[in-house]
């Protein structure tokens, strides 16, 4: 029997944006087993809900994640709102998914850039970040934010786009389709990006129910599960959505997915811009959620579903705020994939999950 050693990954290593820490169980340069080492950064943020009231707490939400900061803000609002029966106009509705649509757009390009600068590709990972600017461009201009926007309020959403503005926006994104096109295609058709990606990482679909993983990880895996397709909110108003799907299951599918995932975005911001109705921006909310009340909300993040859950006491301030991140859902998965692949292939695989510590660890 080969000897076995035990290496640490992590928390610091050139390919991970995000602390986080494995020891890898090797034998012969092959990973038998990956332990995480789960990290416990109390910040404190579900804890502030006793210290700051209902709606001043939205703020707070977008300090959870810096790449996911408006989707945190939406789905916090939302929960509120099913929690004191709020109405949101439908106006704002509309504004909310284009932002957070925006934001899907902001998270997969910065992914596909450090998903670049992880095989060596590093004139691509620029090229993924200076269309990115773009985007953060767009939030810059429509809110005065390019990471935390504080652009959702209970109720509603803290300002307008002029439909000018909006047609604006349209007219950048549909710029971008050419220049990204380019992108798309080394990304999917380069033989040394599919040498680093294709058979690495294996998730069956099976495999990929049992560990209930979610996002992109899931639809690489052939899973179509994206809340997106409930037609929530501002979602109602699009003619039809359908996921984005591989039934490959391995690194390349989970890039594909992604890849795509930002036209697909692009295009859904096109047709709720089109449809936009007019109307107010926020309803009026009176009063504190009711003693003993509860309600949870789902929403689809850039790296999947992400589950909300609130507890009022009668007053302005909540007695119970908690989140459940796709990431933690994941995490199982990215364990288990590592479970037969080569050392040098760990890097690649943690990428092409695309945990977010900072959301898990709060």
């Amino acid at each position: 029997m080969a000897e076995r050693t035990v290496i640490p990954f992590g928390p610091q290593h050139p390919v991970l944006p995000e602390p986080v820490h494995l020891d890898l169980v090797i034998e012969d340069e092959r990973v038998i087993e990956a332990i995480p080492q789960i990290g416990f950064i109390h910040r404190g943020l579900e804890k502030l809900v006793q210290k700051l009231d209902y709606q001043s707490f939205v703020t707070v939400t977008e300090r959870i994640c810096g790449i996911c900061a408006f989707g945190h803000s939406l789905g916090y609002s939302e929960t509120i709102e099913v929690l004191m029966g709020v109405e949101v106009p439908p106006r704002a509705q509309v504004l909310r998914v284009i932002w957070h649509e925006l934001s899907r757009v902001h998270s997969h390009l910065l992914w596909l850039g450090l998903l670049a600068d992880g095989f060596g590709f590093e004139n691509l990972f620029m090229q993924c970040w200076r269309l990115r600017e773009r985007v953060l461009g767009i939030f810059e201009q429509t809110t005065g934010g390019r990471v935390i926007l504080n652009a959702c309020n209970v109720g509603g959403v803290n300002r307008d786009i002029a439909n000018e503005d909006l047609r604006g926006i349209v007219l950048i994104l549909d710029g971008m389709r050419d220049e990204y096109q380019v992108l798309l295609k080394t990304f999917l058709k380069d033989r040394s990006v599919a040498n680093r990606l294709r058979g690495i990482g294996m998730l069956s679909k099976e495999k990929a129910r049992e560990y209930g993983v979610a996002g992109p990880f899931a639809r690489a895996s052939g899973i179509a599960e994206d809340i997106r397709s409930f037609g929530y909110g501002g979602y109602g108003f699009l003619h039809a959505f359908e996921p984005i799907l591989s039934d490959e299951c391995d690194g390349y599918a989970r890039c594909q997915v992604r890849a795509e995932e930002v036209v697909q975005s692009m295009d859904i911001v096109k047709e709720l811009v089109e449809k936009i109705p007019d109307g107010a921006l926020s309803a009026k909310v009176k009063g504190s959620p009711a003693a003993g009340s509860r309600a949870v909300s789902r929403l689809e993040q850039p790296r999947g579903e992400c589950f909300y859950y609130a507890k009022g006491n009668g007053t302005k301030y909540l007695e119970r705020f908690r989140i459940r991140t796709p990431s933690s859902d994941n995490l199982a998965g990215m364990v288990y994939t590592m479970q037969g692949c080569d050392l040098a292939d760990v890097p690649m695989n943690i990428l092409t999950i695309d945990p977010c510590v900072s959301c898990t660890e709060r």
